[in-house]
């Protein structure tokens, strides 16, 4: 009943028990919101005088914990709690705060001294400390006095009311529908062009750039507004009639003739998904025109249905052809010009990139952590027709934001590593959707690929990519929403104990939202951020603008340099360039290894940083168009560094800071915790050491004038001709040079005794040793012939 692809029809909705389950589990491993309150501490008032101890006298503590005890186990007592909202938690919680609050306390509440005064004299029930237990209860959680407010904040079952402004238009919603190079964005850009003012929305920096040079080339003053950037087209720095702007950053209260929300399909992002929805639903805009992927036609129909508009759709074809070669590529000696072979990781990205270049083939290289003028540049490298340069190596960075004369793509491989919501290390095959945009980039139209080409690295991998394309994106059928600042303001008036981080759990805990249609965005980062300046005093808003801002949590500078920053605007002192520059070694120096390369681009998001809270605290970070010329010259630095990446790699390894061998010994050393995904193609993935010494192998075969090096002795010396070739061509790390060496004397040492078992020669100063009749030596021996 509850299998995947199995579906319901809700009305006009269909609902897949796919997102179901995910929706089911999400809420079973949810704490519960009891478990989320942190009891308070209950003190006494500041009265001199004990009232009660003086008309009833001392209370015996023992009695009081007699009585309190049997109240605590009445059934009564227990089902009137719950009426009063205390469940089974905070009532323990309530009864061990309560009895030590009973115990410790000198001077009662006259009323509450009383009345044990009378239950211990037998002149009235026991379950006349009820009122006061429900009292107590409400001074250690705070919510139960407040929870219906809290439901009603927490209400998100009706977000297109949130929007004022775009519910007082009646909106025009056009849909371009179409895959990569149908011309869906160009279309919808021509009207942005051709309206009297307009906004468009991109999801990331590269494509609002682009939008804005675009724009201002055309003769149509535009301004560019990023979460780091604001450019204006006017020397007056006056707002221009048109924005282009990342999605995030779309004013929600300005009135606009056309907008245009691009790659409509990532609504269902778990991190980001908010900010399309918000857009959406949002935008004052007459025309509202989004481009994106058909698996999101319904849902945004569904989504302005909510908000009682309607959607014209218009469908695209894809402007050029793209096939799938009927072989994959097998080897990197079959590269040719117009190519891009695609790795899901940055090991894969340096190993490919080292073994192209070795054969004397110059390449670009993108990934994702690269700066956008490195991409750029890379790009241009790889686009420009004169240029020797005529492959490509990169992640599925170029999906979206670059335009790339690609002739053929090249999957290294299908599996993509991601980390679960547990922190979990998953392999699992890339999706419908993201092979289709990336396979997509090939053939470009208006460019010399008339016909884009696409097949993989391995052979066993091509029939999986061949399903992939020929399938349709499965329809999205949620969208993300995320609390706003004024909500959790809202939140901490009621509960001014509790942290940001407790405040973002018991708002998703108590939200209300049509789970058929949205879903809370992941909110780890946020929370991840909000924990680790908990200790820094700062005022509630400052804190929630500190927690969104966009940084990698993985990279451990950078969440230092966060945290300095949040630091030095507690003290509210300045944030000044040179300031700045000490915490960052400033001057920048060329990079020579791959750990010098993957430091400057942390130090370039450091920047990023510090341009991202300039703009949202100006008197604090003052020096905001010095960090951006410093951020120009690192960005040349990079560029230096990755244009002569094999270099670099070369000096990781044979220099004492040895980022290669550290970063793959690093890999290896980590434990990761697999799931059940990992079970996917496990036979056919293989060891870091198999993944080394396969080449290795090949390598050593290939060289035929090194053979009588072999047979004369161990290539892999420290100090061999072979060995210092494999370090160099980045296929032996030091560690996995050690064990081939090992495994190499003992491969000598078996084929010696084997030797001189089968020929009748003995040690003559150890007998004992090759004895044919020592049992215990024949179990040694055969053993070593297995191994």
């Amino acid at each position: 009943m509850f299998m995947n692809g199995i579906v319901k029809y809700f009305g006009k909705r269909v609902f897949s028990y796919t997102n179901y389950h995910r929706i089911v589990r999400q809420k079973k491993t949810m704490p519960t919101l009891s478990q989320l309150m942190v009891p308070l501490p209950v003190k006494s008032g500041p009265d001199d005088l004990n009232v009660g101890a003086e008309l009833t006298g001392k209370l015996d503590k023992e009695e009081v914990v007699k009585w309190l005890a049997k109240f605590y186990q009445r059934r009564e007592i227990k089902a009137a709690a719950t009426e009063n909202g205390i469940d089974n938690y905070i009532y323990h919680q309530t009864y061990l705060s309560f009895r030590k609050f009973c115990l410790e306390i000198d001077k009662l509440p006259v009323d509450l001294h009383v009345t044990f005064s009378d239950i211990i004299a037998g002149a009235c029930h026991l379950d006349s400390l009820l009122p006061y237990f429900v009292r107590h209860a409400k001074q250690v959680f705070p919510h139960l006095e407040c929870l219906d407010d809290l439901k009603k904040i927490s209400d998100l079952r009706l977000p297109a009311n949130w929007y004022p402004e775009a519910r007082a238009l009646t909106r025009k919603i056009i849909f371009h529908s179409g895959p990569t190079n149908s011309g869906k964005t160009f279309h919808a850009l021509e009207r942005f062009f051709n309206s009297k003012s307009g906004v468009y929305c991109g999801p990331l920096k590269l494509l609002a750039s682009e939008v804005y040079y675009k724009s201002n080339q055309r003769g149509v003053p535009c301004d560019l507004v990023t979460g780091e950037e604001r450019n204006f087209a006017s020397v007056n720095k006056t707002p221009s009639s048109h924005v282009s702007c990342t999605v995030e950053m779309v004013s929600v209260n300005t009135p606009y003739e056309v907008a245009v929300i691009d790659e409509i399909q990532m609504l269902k992002d778990p991190s980001r998904g908010w900010a399309w929805t918000r857009a959406l639903l949002g935008v004052a805009a007459e025309e509202v025109h989004v481009c994106g992927e058909a698996a999101a036609i319904d849902v945004v129909k569904e989504i302005i249905m909510s908000a009682s508009e309607e959607v014209e759709l218009r469908r695209y074809k894809r402007l050029t052809e793209l096939m799938i070669e009927e072989s994959s590529l097998g080897t990197l000696e079959k590269i040719r010009p117009g190519d891009c072979l695609v790795c899901f990781n940055k090991q894969d990205i340096f190993w490919s990139t080292r073994q192209i270049e070795a054969m004397g083939i110059e390449c670009a290289v993108i990934y994702g952590s690269l700066p956008p003028g490195t991409k750029l540049a890379q790009a241009k490298k790889f686009n420009d027709p004169d240029h020797p340069c005529k492959v490509l190596v990169a992640t599925d960075a170029i999906g979206m934001g670059l335009n790339l004369n690609i002739g053929r793509v090249i999957f290294n491989s299908l599996i993509k590593p991601t980390v679960n919501e547990k922190g979990e290390k998953e392999m699992d095959t890339i999706t419908t959707s993201q092979a289709l945009q990336i396979a997509g980039r090939a053939g470009r139209y208006g460019t010399q690929f008339s016909t884009g080409y696409v097949t993989t690295m391995k052979n066993e991998d091509l029939p999986t990519l061949k399903r992939l394309l020929s399938q349709h994106p499965e329809p999205i059928t949620q969208v993300g929403l995320h609390p706003t600042a004024e909500q959790i303001e809202l939140y901490a008036y009621h509960l001014p104990h509790a942290n940001l981080s407790n405040l973002i759990d018991i708002f998703v805990n108590l939200s209300t939202v049509d789970d058929s249609l949205y879903f809370i965005c992941n909110i780890d980062d946020f929370k991840f951020l909000a924990d680790m300046i908990q200790h820094v005093p700062l005022p509630l808003r400052a804190r929630y603008v500190f927690c969104c801002a966009p940084i990698n949590r993985k990279i451990p500078f950078v969440c230092s340099m966060f945290l300095k920053f949040a630091r030095q605007y507690s003290r509210n002192e300045v944030l000044s360039f040179d300031w700045l520059g000490r915490q960052i070694g400033l001057p920048f120096a060329c990079p020579n290894t791959l750990l010098d390369l993957v430091h400057l681009e942390s130090v370039f998001d450091v920047l990023d940083l510090y341009l991202w809270l300039s703009y949202r605290f100006q008197d604090l970070f003052p020096d905001a168009s010095l960090v951006r010329d410093m951020q120009k010259e690192l960005d040349c630095l990079i560029q230096a560094g990755v244009a002569q990446l094999t270099r670099l790699l070369i000096n990781s390894e044979t220099k004492v800071s040895s980022g290669t061998s550290q970063a793959v010994e690093a890999e290896e050393n980590r434990p990761v915790l697999f799931t059940k995904k990992t079970l996917y193609s496990r036979k056919k993935m293989m060891t870091p050491l198999s993944f080394i010494i396969q080449p290795c192998c090949n390598f050593l075969l290939k060289h035929v004038d090194d053979r009588n090096a072999i047979a004369s002795g161990n290539p892999l010396s420290s100090h061999g001709r072979i060995a210092d070739r494999l370090l160099s061509e980045g296929l032996l790390t030091p560690k996995m040079l050690e064990e081939l060496k090992k495994e190499w004397q003992f491969q000598k040492d078996c084929e010696k005794e084997s030797f001189e078992a089968s020929n009748g020669i003995v040690d003559k100063s150890n007998p004992a040793k090759h004895s044919k009749n020592d049992p215990l030596n024949t179990r040694r021996f055969n053993r070593k012939r297995r191994t």
